[in-house]
């Protein structure tokens, strides 16, 4: 026993040193790269304060929380809250909605940056890209509330540009804020010309690795530009793609709550109440909140099984994955 011990005795220190000295290391890396931890604080400090922290009081979810009482005071509920939602008259409808808007944004928005990276790639003159570049920046910084009050005004009935212009072809007005027909096709495609622009700037800095050699064989070889594009241009952007489709799945049912409220009104709410104006109103209007953090969980839950899936999609295919 006693040879046992004197045998393994000299191991054990052996690899505690080894510890001890890869410990020292690390400690002595970041002393040295002190100033490059220090600019990455404030982005952990964010994620911490704000995203992380909050997490603790998703409890009230499956409690009947009471300010006054507290977390440790509310009563628990289990999955009431739950099934509350799944049994409310309203469930068809939110999810119906919800899930309608962001089809809709993935095969009309998604795509648009796309095609407007690989035709801005294709323009030979610089002062003319920088132009186009510009004017389909722009709108990205326009602030939402500003966005929706462009819209109405160009949508109005009475005097409104497209209305207008389509009454010029005998067409009778159409109020495209107060139809429930048409609230999709106004929040996505105003969206689109809000975001276009402002996403194209990662497909063009993808197209940037593109090798010229490529595009002079193909020339070389009597292909056209479209041929180009679509196997040279577009192979090469894919893995990019995927990854922004991947992320945008990830948040496909988090349409966004600032322009639907502000879009929304008592004749389009029944194509417009979302999962977040839902939370809103239950949560903040009328001070559920147990029920308004049940129904935000749930959403969140969904959004991360559709992230792992397709994740795992697109891993199985031989693809770019985010893990």
């Amino acid at each position: 026993m006693a040879q046992q011990t004197d045998t393994v005795q000299p191991g054990i220190i052996k690899g505690e040193s080894r510890s001890k000295s890869q410990a020292a290391k690390k400690l002595r890396s970041i002393i040295i790269n002190y100033d490059l931890y220090l600019l990455l604080l404030p982005t952990l400090a964010y994620f911490i304060i704000f995203h992380y922290v909050p997490m603790y009081g998703l409890q009230i979810a499956f409690q009947n929380f009471n300010p006054i009482k507290g977390y440790s005071g509310s009563p628990w509920v289990g999955f009431d809250n739950f099934t509350r939602f799944f049994e409310s008259y309203q469930f068809g409808t939110i999810i119906k909605n919800t899930i309608g808007i962001s089809v809709y944004e993935l095969l009309v928005a998604f795509p648009a940056p796309i095609l407007l990276a690989l035709m801005i790639n294709q323009l030979t003159s610089e002062r003319f890209k920088k132009v186009v570049q510009t004017v389909t920046y722009a709108p990205h910084f326009i602030s939402t509330v500003v966005v929706v009050g462009i819209v109405s005004l160009l949508l109005s009935p009475k005097t409104g540009a497209v209305n207008t212009f389509l009454g010029m072809f005998g067409i009778k007005p159409i109020f495209f804020m107060g139809e429930a027909a048409w609230f999709k096709s106004v929040f996505v495609f105003s969206g689109v010309w809000q975001s276009v622009g402002w996403g194209t700037i990662i497909y063009l800095a993808a197209l940037t690795a593109v090798n010229p050699d490529l595009h002079e064989a193909a020339v070389v070889d009597g292909a056209t530009k479209l041929q180009r594009v679509l196997h040279i241009d577009v192979p090469s952007i894919m893995p990019t793609v995927i990854i922004m489709l991947i992320m945008n799945m990830g948040h496909m049912m988090s349409v966004g709550f600032e322009k639907v409220y502000l879009m929304q009104n008592s004749l389009n709410v029944d194509a417009s109440e979302t999962i977040q104006t839902y939370v809103y109103k239950a949560g903040l209007v009328q001070a559920q909140y147990s029920y308004a953090s049940a129904i935000g969980l749930f959403n969140t839950v969904i959004n991360f099984i559709l992230l792992i899936t397709v994740n795992k999609i697109a891993k199985s295919l031989k693809q770019t994955s985010l893990w």
